[in-house]
Order: C-alpha cells, then sequence, then structure tokens
C-alpha cells in the first residue's frame, strides 16, 4: 500500500489546521468584540442623550419658574398699589361708590356689604405669606340708561382703589308709567366680590 503522506508532511498539514481554527476563532473574536462595543457605544449614547434631555427639561422648567416668580412679583406689585394690603376701609368704599354714582347719574344706588371670609381659590390654592379674602358686596341700581349701569359697574372694575371682580349682574327693564317722567328704566341686581390681602405674620409677635 502506498503512502499518500510523509510524517513530515501530516505534521505539517496540523499546523495549518492550527492556524486555521486560531484564525477563524480571532476572527469570530473580532466580529462579536466589534458587535459589543458597537452595543456600548449605542447604549452611551443613548444615555448621553437622555442626561442631555434631563438637562434641557430642567433648565426649561427653572427658566418657565423664574418667569412666573416675575409675573406673580409684578401681579403683586400692581395688588399692593391698588391698597389690597391696607385692609377693608368701608368708609373709602362707600365713598367711592356714591362719587361714581354722581358721574354715571344713577338714580339710586342701594348697597349691602357682608362679613370677610377667607376666599376660596381656585384648585385650593394657598399663599405662605399672605391671607386672601373678600366681602361680598350686593349692589341695587336703578338708572335712566342701561348705559348708565354698565358704565359705573365697569368703573368700579377698573377702579385702582381696591379689587372688585364681578360675580353676577342682572338687568331687566322697569315699565314707565309716564313717557316723559324722571323715573327709572333699569334696574340692576349686582354682585361683586372685594378682595383684599392680609400678611399671616402680621399678628405675630417679634
Amino acid at each position: 500500500m502506498n503512502q499518500v503522506f510523509s510524517a513530515e508532511g501530516i505534521l505539517a498539514l496540523r499546523k495549518s489546521a492550527v492556524l486555521l481554527v486560531l484564525s477563524i476563532a480571532a476572527a469570530v473574536a473580532i466580529v462579536v468584540g466589534s458587535n459589543l462595543y458597537l452595543a456600548r457605544e449605542n447604549r452611551e449614547s443613548a444615555s448621553s442623550g437622555k442626561r442631555l434631555q434631563e438637562a434641557r427639561s430642567r433648565l426649561e422648567n427653572a427658566r418657565r419658574e423664574r418667569d412666573s416668580q416675575q409675573e406673580s412679583a409684578e401681579v403683586f406689585r400692581t395688588l399692593v398699589d391698588r391698597g389690597l394690603l391696607q385692609g377693608e376701609r368701608r368708609l373709602d368704599l362707600v365713598e367711592m361708590v356714591n362719587a361714581m354714582r354722581a358721574r354715571h347719574q344713577l338714580l339710586s344706588l342701594d348697597y349691602e356689604i357682608a362679613a370677610q371670609r377667607p376666599l376660596v381659590l381656585a384648585g385650593g390654592r394657598i399663599y405662605p405669606t399672605v391671607e386672601v379674602l373678600a366681602s361680598r358686596v350686593k349692589l341695587r341700581i336703578r338708572a335712566l340708561h342701561e348705559g348708565d349701569v354698565i358704565g359705573f359697574v365697569e368703573s368700579l372694575g377698573q377702579s385702582r382703589q381696591g379689587f372688585y371682580p364681578l360675580d353676577r349682574c342682572h338687568l331687566r327693564r322697569v315699565d314707565a308709567t309716564s313717557p316723559d317722567a324722571l323715573q327709572p328704566r333699569i334696574e340692576a341686581e349686582c354682585a361683586f366680590e372685594w378682595v383684599t390681602l392680609k400678611e399671616k405674620n402680621a399678628n405675630r409677635a417679634g
């Protein structure tokens, strides 16, 4: 029987086979390592993107909070300028309402001011340093024209001597006994909230 491979040839062939196996293993290791590296880079990139987005979100929230505080400060200054921290001065309100009555030529004006109470704000909102108080003011107005009533209501709402948000106002026509008589043609029933602020630490000692 003829021998195809010599001992030296078989040894060389084994060496080649080992090198081939090692080369294949190295190639597989390189591919697996590359995939692992790419996956890690993707995870780190996604994590970096998430951290960047969170940082941007925090910055935007800080800006909104700053703007909100600035707006709140401006509103507070406006309310202070309008005398909301001076407490209720009912005589001043009576004098102001009577002056507006004469200015808008109302024929009669009756009013009722209820006791002061804490004002419940929307959403149950409270302020740490001030308490919001309100007194219900009911008005019964008689006038020749509805424009006189509307002018009076608008003047009260725009007054710089307080804050009087309108709650309701119902107007109705009054039948005149004589077309030429100087008597009310319009009657209105309106309700306002007279809002004031009180510092919560105003009565604290020290």
